[in-house]
């Protein structure tokens, strides 16, 4: 019992003993005048940029639409069925590569009838030209040319002999006979070459023209057996076939049988509100082909390649409000394809002298913006501000700011106005 009393009197000791002692402490404090109380948080920690004056180039952003500019149906020039499908739907073609062959069997049979056509007027046109008939003509002219001639010299011959009775008249007289014989006989011949020569030409004239026309039916023959085989008029990606191996195609026919669409360049069209287009016109007019259009994509990516703007329609349409631009992007990956929606980023002014902030330093409270910055005494203000455009991850400050302000960008949530803060690196909280 003893030893269990004594284990028990020695923690009562103990906490008589640190009682008194933090009574002694307590008095020695209030005898030397101190006063105790709460003690004094340490500066909170912010992050700052400083406000800079700088030339800042002004975006817009518009929704787009990618389309193809030089789309193609390709459709047959000759009547036939579909004999074999060369292509797979999708994949790249260039142009004259074959896509489709018909049955040629006729338009390979109407090129050897043509061609056996074109021969036999060649044949006779040969023959017009070598004028048999003009040769006899000429051939019993220039005879009875040489009989006139005869004739005559018998005449003149006789006729001093007669007068000299030393030749009967009578042989004259048949002398000057025969000569008259013979002249009708030269003129009946002169017209008989006449009418061959004018007939030959009149023949040559005919056969040449019916050889041009036969060249003429072999060439369309040509033509459509080679129409018999359609083929790619353009480089492109190919869709899908929409007339299957077996099928009839006509060149009247409305349905295609298939599309082929240029990838590269690609084309954006999208649309200005009136406002916005007549904002441009107030500062020089639309943006030109020199500068640069980004395009976004729907995944949020951006396209490498940068375009450019190269059309506007005409007139602004009534219904929407709004004018369609046309811009040109290099797509030699083809990567992007017709009817892909995004955003396109125009460059529309450039601000002098003007004050970027990040819009995280900006505090909305209904229509009242305002930030916090940091004076020379490390002591939280509060500054009224206007943002006009967004650039970017920042906002344009209309007014506000002046340059060499510190506002803060990171730890807002736990200063207030007047607060004293500890200006930390980017990543130190």
């Amino acid at each position: 019992m003893s030893i269990r009393n004594t284990h028990l009197e020695i923690p009562a000791r103990a906490a008589f003993s640190v009682g008194l002692v933090t009574a002694i402490l307590l008095a020695g404090c209030a005898a030397s005048g101190q006063k105790t109380g709460p003690v004094q948080a340490p500066p909170s920690g912010v992050v700052v940029v400083e406000a800079a004056a700088a030339d800042v180039p002004i975006f817009s952003e518009f929704v787009a639409q990618t389309y193809a500019r030089d789309m193609v149906e390709v459709r047959a020039r000759v009547e036939g069925y579909i004999e074999k499908w060369e292509f797979r739907p999708g994949a790249e073609v260039t142009a004259g590569q074959t896509l489709y062959t018909l049955d040629l069997r006729p338009y390979e049979a109407a090129v050897q009838q043509a061609r056996g056509n074109l021969h036999q007027s060649q044949a006779d046109l040969e023959f017009a030209r070598k004028q048999v008939a003009l040769l006899q003509a000429q051939a019993n002219l220039v005879q009875a040319e040489a009989n006139l001639l005869k004739a005559r010299q018998d005449v003149e011959r006789l006729t001093p002999l007669v007068a000299s009775d030393a030749a009967s008249r009578q042989d004259l007289d048949a002398a000057s006979a025969a000569l008259q014989a013979n002249q009708a006989n030269v003129a009946a011949l002169k017209a008989g070459v006449e009418q061959a020569t004018l007939s030959a030409r009149t023949q040559i004239d005919s056969m040449q023209a019916k050889t041009e026309a036969q060249q003429a039916a072999l060439r369309a023959a040509e033509l459509n057996l080679e129409y018999g085989t359609i083929k790619a008029p353009i480089d492109g990606r190919i869709g899908d076939t929409l007339v299957p191996v077996g099928g009839l195609v006509t060149p009247s026919s409305p349905q295609p049988l298939t599309t082929i669409v240029p990838l590269d360049p690609i084309w954006v069209r999208f649309k200005v509100a009136e406002s916005e287009y007549l904002g441009w016109t107030h500062q020089g007019g639309l943006p030109t082909a020199a500068l640069p259009v980004s395009l976004v994509l729907a995944d949020q990516s951006q396209f490498p390649f940068t375009g450019h703007i190269e059309n506007s329609l005409n007139q602004v349409d009534p219904k929407t409000a709004t004018l369609e631009l046309q811009a040109r992007f290099p797509n030699p990956r083809h990567a992007v394809l017709p009817g892909e929606y995004g955003r396109v980023r125009v460059q529309v002014a450039e601000r002098k002298e003007a004050i970027l902030i990040p819009q995280k330093a900006v505090q909305q409270l209904q229509s009242l913006q305002t930030v916090y910055t940091v004076g020379p005494d490390n002591k939280v203000q509060v500054k009224p501000v206007t943002a006009g455009d967004r650039v970017g991850s920042s906002w344009l400050i209309e007014k506000g700011l002046v340059p060499g302000d510190r506002v803060i960008v990171e730890g807002q949530q736990k200063v207030r106005p007047g607060s004293l803060v500890q200006i930390l690196k980017a990543g130190q909280q």
